[in-house]
């Protein structure tokens, strides 16, 4: 038996807004310069104290930590913030602005609440353990796409998690 024709349109438009929809989460990748590191997917942060914060985002990171750029996108793939240094420079845009700061690190902590070893994120998507006062980093599972690593002293503790493809 044949579903009525107001059935099949129903689920062509139904099939037409899901693909819509799921073409919206595509997270936007822009060119980098060749040989130039990129890894793009989807971070977790939560930082535990008075007032317990979680925050989660696409992210595309690229370059190195002496000139680079890590952009964090909302679930639909639009752009929250793009973080971007260079030698004696930091620069957050987000919200149609710009500020500027003097590190890397004063960057990432306005950024996400935390201050986050940003340039070690490099060597830790790489497989490299490298110490960080601080934080714990677990690179066991970064050829499956994974990295973990958690920030235990100063207070306040974090928790950063990255699901991640190169």
């Amino acid at each position: 038996m044949t579903p009525p024709a107001h059935s099949r349109m129903a689920r062509w438009l139904l099939a037409a807004l899901a693909a819509l929809i799921l073409s919206a989460c595509a997270v936007p990748r822009t060119p980098a310069a060749p040989g130039v590191q990129v890894w793009t997917g989807r971070l977790a942060l939560t930082v535990e104290g008075q007032a317990s914060q979680s925050f989660s985002a696409g992210f595309e990171l690229k370059g190195a930590p002496a000139n680079g750029e890590l952009t964090l996108y909302n679930p639909i793939g639009g752009t929250l913030a793009v973080l971007a240094w260079s030698p004696g420079t930091a620069t957050l845009r987000a919200g149609g602005t710009a500020r500027q700061f003097p590190s890397l690190e004063a960057l990432a902590q306005e950024a996400t609440g935390a201050p986050l070893p940003v340039a070690a994120l490099f060597d830790w998507l790489a497989g490299k353990p490298t110490p960080i006062e601080g934080w714990e980093a677990d690179v066991e599972q970064v050829a499956d796409g994974r990295l973990r690593a958690r920030r235990t002293a100063p207070p306040p503790v974090a928790d950063l998690r990255m699901v991640f493809e190169r």
